[in-house]
């Protein structure tokens, strides 16, 4: 595995982290959701995310990245939303993350590797649609979720000072089927670890 390959399989760890440490069964559940739906969308598996024993029935979005902040509500518009991001590997690092009854709460460093042309799409000013680009900044993300540990929403704020640009060469860049592949690897590991529907709230 290249540095990129070991990010994005160990972006995860703080969660696995906080999971062991954290007794209260809806907080556990949580977390667990959270944990599948990343590797979800990873791999690009958006209608999971949004089945009923994941997410509620109205779920709404706010997102702050690049220039034009939006607000997306309801379950089509999400998954539009997923599709809309295009071909970029993504992943988290250097989180700080908290759950409570409310839900949860992760400062992360963010990543994107992308085409310029997918980021243009977004406005982060790139100026070589045919680069690939490296793209990070600290972001606070804020899940909320029901009393059935299922997600109503993704708020994530992102800290423009933080941002940082830099064109790679393409020999170290990873594909976004490489980034799926990594992603199911890492959803087998977990149903393998907590068995079938263990996202699945029982209280």
């Amino acid at each position: 595995m290249n540095k990129y390959e070991k990010a994005v399989a160990q972006c995860m760890a703080p969660t696995a982290a906080l999971y062991e440490r954290t007794t209260n069964p809806l907080h556990k559940a949580m977390l667990l959701n959270f944990w599948r739906h990343v590797h979800l969308e990873g791999s690009g598996q958006y209608e999971k995310i949004v089945a009923p024993d994941m997410m509620v029935d109205h779920p709404v979005y706010r997102v702050s990245w690049g220039a034009n902040p939006v607000v997306v509500e309801g379950k089509d518009a999400v998954v539009e939303f997923y599709k809309s991001v295009g071909e970029v590997v993504l992943w988290n690092s250097d989180d700080v993350i908290a759950v409570s009854d409310w839900g949860i709460f992760d400062e992360l460093t963010f990543h994107q590797l992308a085409k310029g042309s997918d980021l243009m799409a977004m406005n982060y000013g790139i100026e070589n649609p045919d680069g690939i680009y490296h793209i990070s900044s600290r972001q606070a993300f804020f899940w909320p979720y029901d009393d059935k540990a299922r997600l109503a929403g993704e708020h994530l704020y992102e800290d423009k000072t933080s941002l940082k640009i830099e064109e790679i060469d393409p020999k170290d860049a990873i594909t976004p089927a490489r980034v799926r592949e990594i992603q199911r690897e890492q959803l087998a590991k977990l149903e393998e670890k907590f068995g079938p529907e263990y996202w699945v709230y029982k209280g």
